[in-house]
């Protein structure tokens, strides 16, 4: 199945007797929350889930959004009418990162039939799609999260992966050089990882580039189909949309949840800086 889903194909599907359930990840580092903007107009029927509070635990020595406990987040998922056997659809304000969080920890944790608006928020009211600002009460999901059915690295997973196969630093290029740190204790990359900005797997519209131009921009730096492929960025966000672009290239890709915000934090972890993955 399809990872994504165009905002032509959601109108359709939710105009059929079993339309998926809407999540809407609206986020942006360092905030403003997304609640406020869900409120003003969202997807009809979509059920706000935040980030920051749902899709991640406390922030700490595992990172910035490390995992969150996994009967949380099975909770939140059934409040918002999340079901086993029915299709879920995330969206975000078209950045795309938000919405890739969600996918991945659906996925994760054994959801069978989840997708991304491509485009988000964005492109559905481009496609002339309507909004609401009713509250939307679902009735109470089923989903019971089962985590392990994709790919999750540790530190040392990923330490291990930058030597056997392609380790992707989704960071924008001057973070992973070590040019500029933010955020994090120190800039620069994990050794051996390749510089792979998420930025560039969309277009100026903030969608995908076509699955076989995503496909040769990954061929082009090692992750061809054929070698292990893990993925990792600040802190476990802007990654998991990296994790979507390859699924959609048809490469699968395993995500380090606690990124560089882990990483770096560990003053005895290396730390390779400039353009080589080192």
């Amino acid at each position: 199945m399809n990872a994504i889903i165009t905002a032509s194909e959601l109108a359709s599907e939710l105009a059929a007797a079993r339309p998926p359930v809407l999540l809407d990840i609206r986020w942006q580092l360092g905030g403003p929350p997304g609640r406020p903007e869900y409120e003003a107009g969202h997807l009809p029927g979509a059920v706000y889930i935040d980030l920051d509070s749902e899709l991640a635990g406390p922030a700490g020595e595992r990172g910035r959004h490390p995992l969150p406990d996994v009967a949380a987040f099975g909770a939140a998922m059934r409040r918002a009418g999340v079901r086993a056997d029915r299709a879920v659809v995330v969206y975000d304000g078209g950045q795309g990162w938000a919405a890739a969080r969600g996918w991945w920890l659906l996925r994760w944790t054994g959801h069978t039939d989840v997708r991304v608006l491509d485009g988000g928020l964005a492109a559905w009211t481009a496609s002339g799609g309507a909004l609401s600002t009713e509250a939307t009460a679902p009735e109470a999901g089923d989903f019971e999260p089962e985590p392990g059915a994709a790919g999750l690295l540790a530190a040392d997973d990923a330490a291990a992966l930058a030597r056997r196969g392609v380790l992707l630093d989704a960071r924008a290029g001057e973070r992973y050089r070590g040019e500029v740190e933010p955020i994090d204790r120190v800039g620069g990359h994990i050794p051996g990882a390749v510089s792979a900005p998420t930025t560039e797997n969309v277009a100026e519209n903030g969608r995908f580039r076509p699955a076989p131009d995503l496909a040769a921009r990954f061929a082009s730096l090692g992750a061809n189909g054929e070698t292990e492929v893990g993925v990792y960025c600040g802190s476990g966000v802007s990654g998991a949309h990296e994790v979507l672009a390859l699924a959609v290239a048809g490469i699968p890709a395993a995500l380090y949840v606690g990124s560089w915000s882990e990483w770096s934090a560990d003053t005895a972890r290396p730390v390779a800086t400039g353009a080589e993955p080192g």
